[in-house]
Parts: structure tokens; C-alpha cells; sequence
């Protein structure tokens, strides 16, 4: 029976030798989300900053590359949910509702799409970002915007609409 305190490795120490790894994940993640390097650039650093944070707590949590992107997600998000309330005059897409499983099968330029996605309102990107390029389920896209389920729905419903009129006028033929 030893006297001596057990000694637990540096979680810290975890993070340092996954940061080359996690780097160009973490950042190609949001980068292919937002589509501006610098911003881009700084929720990657808030991430890392995140993390360290997170790593101060007992128990630390598990770290991995997923959990990292899991953290760039929120940060994301939590990037979207500010310039929502900075821009709070935002109007609100409505007027026509739009039935949630009309046929859209038109092919989409991958470009063309992003760009148009950037030009959406942080609500609308949030949502469709988390939905259709992250691949979430409404009720988890749903928690993470801090929305009913019924309100995410409702939000999906105006954010494809508005993606698909930002869309077709990209293309020069507003219908």
C-alpha cells in the first residue's frame, strides 16, 4: 500500500498533442459552414479556448476530434443566436406558408448554395445548417437553437422558403 497521492495526467497536455490533428477538422468544419475565413478563423480559436476551459473541470471531459467539433458547432450557433439579437430589425420571411414536404428536386450548384446561405438571416443559416448540412434531427436542431419543436418546424419551413427564393434569384429567375 503506497502513501504517495496518485497523480492524474495533465488533461491539458491531452489537448496539445490532438491540436495538430483537430486543427484542420475543426476549422474546415466551420469554414464550410460560415464561408468566411476570418470568422471562421475566430470561432476556431474560441473552440480551443472552449476546450481548455471545459478541461479545467473534474472530471474532464472525453477528448476526441468529435467532441472538438462538437464544441465548434455551439460556438457556431452561439455566433448565429448574437447577430440575431444585434440584428433584431430582421424581417420575418412570411406572408405564404409553404407546405414542409413540397417537391424541390431541382439540382443544386454546391457554390451557388453556400453563397446564397451566407446571405440568409443567422436564424434561417442556423437552422438549415444544423438541419441539412450537419444532418440533425429537428428535435436536436431544436436544442440547440433553444426552440420548441414546433417553433423549429415552423423556422425550417420559412428558411427553406427563403433559401429557395434567395436561390432562384441568384439564378436570375425569381418565380
Amino acid at each position: 500500500m503506497s502513501l504517495r497521492p496518485r497523480v492524474e495526467p495533465e488533461p491539458g497536455f491531452a489537448l496539445l498533442e490532438l491540436y495538430d490533428a483537430a486543427l484542420p477538422e475543426v476549422y474546415g468544419y466551420l469554414l464550410s459552414r460560415c464561408g468566411q475565413r476570418s470568422l471562421a478563423e475566430d470561432l476556431t480559436a474560441e473552440t480551443f479556448l472552449a476546450a481548455v476551459e471545459a478541461l479545467r473541470r473534474r472530471p474532464p471531459p472525453p477528448l476526441s476530434i468529435a467532441w472538438l467539433v462538437g464544441v465548434a458547432r455551439h460556438k457556431l450557433v452561439d455566433h448565429w443566436r448574437r447577430v440575431a439579437r444585434e440584428q433584431q430589425g430582421l424581417r420575418v420571411v412570411g406572408g405564404h406558408a409553404v407546405e414542409p414536404d413540397d417537391p424541390w428536386d431541382e439540382r443544386l450548384d454546391a457554390m451557388l448554395a453556400r453563397d446564397v446561405l451566407i446571405t440568409l438571416g443567422p436564424h434561417h443559416r442556423a437552422a438549415l445548417t444544423l438541419r441539412y448540412l450537419d444532418g440533425l434531427p429537428v428535435p436536436e436542431v431544436a436544442a440547440h437553437l433553444g426552440r420548441t419543436l414546433h417553433a423549429t418546424e415552423a423556422l425550417l419551413v420559412r428558411a427553406k422558403a427563403a433559401f429557395r427564393h434567395a436561390y432562384r434569384w441568384e439564378e436570375g429567375r425569381d418565380d
